[in-house]
């Protein structure tokens, strides 16, 4: 029998971990934080909060279920830190457990428990390639499947057992013409349906959308419309993105280029995660400069507040997240922002009442201070209701577990579910954080 163990991600966005058991051995894949729930960004140093405080606030996945259990491997499907951001704090109640993902997933993960201090993270970090089986006990393999997300190297992950493989989606959505060059592994997929699927883990996020989450292509011309053709006429100019989109701003530098300005990106954690990205070629940094320190930051915001025409600036704080630069920004700290200045949101917003609140909070200042803003220069790396019907189609699974939504998102996945003929409480199972689902 396997045994889904739904520890978080299950009744929220974000904070997400599961964990897939086999005659007494357990793979455990992702494990997130939710950073609404103390407050803090992508600029902040998350391994500074002990672990017992995160979890009392909800911040990070309780793995009080299977900590006596035999865990034989760690798996993450991507970078993003509601799937990797608790490993500094849970990947030591598990020592020795090797953690296995993409090299940009891994590189990721290292950096994440570099700065830890309360506990050694000592569990060895595999980079695996896409197609590559690993035997990490003898009667369970992973693998790691190519798929597309708004962040490189996205994964989904198959758990191989004796009675047929359990698929983790991970967060993805089809794309077949993402700039970055990456494709989905459809040949693939499809073997996978001809193999056997024994339980699809599916994300579920955007499934109430009735289309077909479009490229990111789409994003890049809806950038290039606006900045080369109405942007040209503003001399501030200021983009902000999730700091893991690396096609997002791989496209804001060549914009920038092409309109004879320099891209100059402000923020710890653009700084890492496009630092890591030009180590493995995934992104060209040409005219580009990246920023972390607060000292530089006030230096370089000084130098470009002087000649704003010259300089397209890419921040952090597309939420409105306390502390992060444009919200500052917004408070009047770091750069004197007004009328001369556009702010194009190239995010959306994360479906949740705290981030909608800070958000409407930071586009109230901005308003006030006279700034234009461009919203929804955007596209999703969620798949909407679409994607998931053709992945249902393609692998045929005998069992689904929607996860990676809130339970309106986890129900609307069932309804799908239902009409390619599945059965609530049959083969498809809507679950909750710290629950078990038997599949027999």
């Amino acid at each position: 029998m396997i045994k889904i163990y739904t520890l978080s991600g299950y009744e929220e966005v974000g904070k997400n971990m599961t964990a897939v058991e086999y005659n007494g051995e357990v793979v455990i894949i992702d494990m997130g934080i939710r950073l609404d729930r103390v407050l803090i960004h992508e600029d902040v140093n998350i391994q500074q909060f002990p672990t017992k405080e995160l979890q009392k606030l909800g911040a990070i996945p309780d793995d009080s279920p299977i900590r006596n259990k035999k865990v034989v491997a760690i798996a993450f499907t991507h970078g993003h830190l509601d799937h990797i951001g608790a490993v500094g704090k849970l990947a030591p109640h598990y020592p020795d457990v090797p953690i296995y993902g993409t090299p940009y997933t891994i590189k990721l993960a290292k950096s994440e428990v570099k700065s830890e201090q309360y506990f050694e993270v000592k569990n060895p970090m595999y980079e695996t390639e896409y197609g590559e089986i690993v035997q990490v006990s003898e009667n369970l393999a992973i693998e790691f499947v190519q798929i597309t997300h708004s962040i490189p190297q996205a994964a989904i992950v198959v758990v191989h057992t004796p009675e047929g493989a359990v698929v983790h989606t991970g967060d993805f959505k089809f794309d077949n013409n993402s700039p970055l060059g990456e494709r989905p592994d459809y040949d693939r997929l499809k073997e996978l349906g001809k193999e056997g699927v024994k339980v699809l883990i599916p994300e579920s996020t955007r499934v109430a959308e009735p289309t077909k989450t479009p490229s990111e292509a789409v994003a890049q011309m809806l950038l290039e419309d606006f900045f080369l053709y109405e942007g040209m006429e503003s001399d501030g100019l200021i983009a902000t993105t999730f700091a893991s989109h690396i096609a997002r701003l791989q496209e804001l530098i060549w914009i920038a280029n092409r309109m004879g300005r320099q891209a100059v990106l402000v923020g710890r954690s653009l700084a890492k995660y496009t630092g890591i990205a030009k180590q493995l070629g995934l992104i060209k940094m040409k005219g580009a400069k990246a920023v972390r320190s607060p000292n530089a930051v006030r230096k370089v915001l000084k130098e470009v507040s002087q000649a704003r025409e010259n300089y397209l600036l890419i921040v952090t704080g597309h939420q409105g997240e306390p502390g992060a630069v444009l919200t500052r920004i917004a408070n009047g700290e770091l750069y004197d922002i007004g009328k001369r200045d556009t702010v194009v949101f190239s995010a959306g917003t994360i479906p949740n009442p705290l981030n909608r609140a800070q958000r409407y909070v930071l586009e109230t200042k901005l308003k006030m201070k006279g700034v234009r803003m461009i919203k929804d220069l955007h596209v999703s790396g969620h798949a909407s209701r679409e994607d998931h019907r053709y992945l249902l189609r393609m692998l045929n699974p005998e069992n689904i577990v929607p996860g990676h939504g809130d339970f309106r998102m986890l129900t609307y996945y069932a309804e799908l579910a239902e009409e390619e003929g599945y059965l609530i409480g049959r083969d498809v199972f809507v679950s909750r954080n710290g629950y078990t689902v038997d599949i027999k």
